[in-house]
């Protein structure tokens, strides 16, 4: 299975993208705000460069950690990571995988089933922890739903576009 670069590279914009949608003011922005007790005026003087160039960071780790939960074929791979009779043509760990992927490498890979699983993936590890910080921090409902409606759509998409293309 060849690794397809630019298309994570391309998916780690979609935080900063959706994001810049999803926190307008005339979207999610000022219910958001308000769910936290801030003012745009509050938020200005923010290191934007920093932020941004970390976003699409974090954005990378995000797209790199998706592969493998929305790919089912790369779990098939990983099994043989260590066998070192891989690298053989010829050997039976080769032909075995080689099977494998001719007649399995692409099912499941459209980006409907990519999306499914970034949503499964946003309700079963971000809602989990993004919920105990909320927790801790007083938070309300309403900055779950924000948040949570923000990354359901956000990793839905970047799982479907990997899904689909890597």
């Amino acid at each position: 299975m060849q690794l397809n670069w630019y298309i994570i590279f391309i998916t780690a914009l979609i935080p900063l993208i959706i994001g810049f949608v999803w926190y307008n003011p005339k979207v999610f922005g000022n219910a958001w705000m308000k769910s936290i007790n801030v003012t745009v005026e509050d938020l200005k003087g923010s290191n934007m460069a920093l932020i941004f160039g970390l976003c699409y960071f974090f954005g990378l780790l995000l797209s790199v950690m998706l592969m493998p939960l929305v790919i089912h074929q790369m779990h098939m791979s990983s099994v043989f990571a260590d066998d070192i009779t891989i690298k053989d043509p010829n050997s039976a760990s080769s032909l075995y995988l080689k099977n494998f992927m001719d007649t399995y490498g692409t099912k499941f890979r459209t980006f409907k089933h990519g999306v499914f699983h970034g949503v499964l993936d946003t309700i079963f590890f971000a809602l989990p922890i993004l919920g105990t910080v909320a927790l801790f921090e007083r938070r309300g409902f309403k900055y779950i739903a924000i948040h949570i409606g923000y990354w359901a759509v956000t990793i839905g998409l970047m799982g479907g576009i990997i899904c689909q293309f890597v």
